[in-house]
């Protein structure tokens, strides 16, 4: 886990913490971080593993979680583990990534590397928006880039097995548990109780506790956000703006029917 300063930004400070509730952003329009803001969530997590979202769009999100009430972290998942996307998103200047399939200490070496300059690391120095346009180009790259949060993704039983010793791992900031994948590659998929996934998200939220390092998942109802607190998860990335969308519509569709059927 990496050590961080007083200096740190208030939202970094609870998410370290283990008080940080997020919400999932996989629709590309500013208004939805806007909303998510005015919400009162502590951060987005902005997937561009398994949407369209382009770079472009990436950046006019940070943009309006900058603008936007309060003080909104935006998280984003890359594609992979792959240390040109993560360039490129981390140059669009965001709080922090969050990498899927983390399976071993040294892929959760590489990832820390891909976000570190050197002689620490292979990310190119640049001077984008991350480095307000050059302005802070220097204190960037010799320690801005430190603050960034770096969150690994424990998604098979190989990462379970190793996921202390990745939480150990210098510049590994926090966990978080992917229970779709999970749950897949243990031969349970969509089990949400199996005593097989159980057994291997609290093996998690174990090792982060033994690390010190905060562990996270995700909840995508608000009826198993209580369970989640429960199990011993630090941090929650709650609700995926579509799935809200769909099912508070069906839920009024739903009402509107039943008071059409009753009132005849």
């Amino acid at each position: 886990m990496t050590e961080r300063s007083a200096t740190d930004g208030d939202f970094e400070a609870r998410f370290l913490a283990g008080d940080a509730l997020g919400t999932w952003v996989s629709i590309g329009h500013p208004a939805v971080v806007e909303a998510a803001a005015r919400a009162g969530f502590d951060f987005v997590l902005v997937d561009t593993e398994h949407t369209e979202l382009s770079l472009e769009t990436v950046a006019d999100l940070a943009r309006a979680a900058a603008a936007a009430p309060g003080e909104l972290g935006v998280v984003v998942r890359p594609a992979w583990n792959d240390p040109v996307r993560i360039k490129r998103i981390l140059d669009i200047g965001v709080d922090g990534i969050m990498v899927p399939m983390i399976d071993t200490p040294e892929a959760a070496e590489e990832l820390v590397r891909a976000t570190r300059y050197p002689p620490d690391g292979d990310r190119g120095v640049a001077s984008g928006r991350a480095a307000g346009y050059g302005q802070r180009f220097v204190q960037y790259v010799e320690s801005g880039h430190r603050s960034l949060l770096t969150i690994a993704q424990i998604e098979t039983p190989a990462g379970v097995d190793h996921a202390e010793d990745i939480a150990v791992v210098d510049g590994i900031d926090a966990l978080f548990v992917g229970p779709a994948d999970l749950s897949a590659s243990l031969g349970v998929f969509a089990e949400w109780d199996a005593p097989k996934l159980d057994g291997a998200m609290a093996r998690v939220v174990e090792a982060g506790a033994n690390a010190d390092a905060p562990v996270g998942t995700l909840t995508v109802r608000e009826g198993d956000v209580a369970d989640r607190v429960e199990r011993g998860f630090d941090f929650q990335i709650a609700g995926k703006d579509m799935t809200t969308l769909i099912e508070t519509g069906e839920r009024i569709r739903e009402t509107y029917e039943k008071s059409r059927s009753e009132r005849e």
